[in-house]
């Protein structure tokens, strides 16, 4: 590749990041738990800006919308880069994402944990993994009314799915996801093991 050609691929590797992580950044949960009364989600239940602390303020609607509007980033992100930018970096673009939904600049780099982007990522690189996805979070939930554990063991697997369904380039980027958002649950970790995770919809305190 010459000297052109490998300015242009970097431009692009580039601009893909930037695209992702930008997008990312949008704070939905901040938005909508504002939006239906709530108040600054940042300074209620665990802090976090994601769906399953906006839900814990009672507002079904806003975790819902939230819920949605996280993941569509995700797969926003994959789709703007894989056709306007280059086919080849939309699983860059799939990182920014995540990285500007835990580390949004515009909150101090206090951001969510990344499952509904995570998810939406999948769907956006390759829709039935993402299904199947969404298909184990609910499944796990619906045994375990935990939404930490139901994330946890869903994500984990999305690598698996991704190699079942013989797309193993993407299969590399969903391991390297699962577990940065893995490290991002290691507080839900800890209280799993003690017993002391919150069920879905429950109003508390937990970080």
């Amino acid at each position: 590749m010459s000297d052109v050609g490998l300015s242009f691929h970097f431009d692009r590797m580039a601009m893909s990041l930037a695209l992702g992580y930008l997008l990312g950044t949008i704070p939905f949960g901040l938005f909508f738990a504002w939006l239906s009364g709530a108040g600054d989600i940042r300074k209620l239940g665990s802090g976090n800006i994601g769906a399953t602390n906006v839900l814990r303020t009672g507002k079904k609607w806003a975790a819902a919308a939230t819920l949605l509007c996280d993941g569509a980033k995700g797969a926003a992100a994959v789709l703007l880069a894989r056709y306007f930018i280059f086919y080849d970096m939309e699983a860059l673009a799939g990182l920014g994402a995540v990285l500007g939904h835990m580390f949004p600049i515009w909150l101090r780099f206090k951001g969510g944990k990344g499952v509904a982007t995570f998810l939406g990522i999948c769907l956006g690189l390759y829709w039935p993994v993402g299904l199947a996805v969404a298909a184990t979070w609910l499944g796990a939930a619906a045994i375990w009314r935990i939404s930490s554990l139901s994330a946890l063991i869903a994500i984990s697997l999305s690598s698996a799915y991704f190699l079942l369904f013989h797309q193993e380039g993407y299969s590399v980027l969903a391991l390297a996801l699962s577990v940065l958002v893995i490290v991002m649950h290691r507080e839900n970790i800890r209280r799993l093991l003690r017993g002391e995770e919150p069920r879905i919809g429950a109003k508390n305190n937990a970080r």
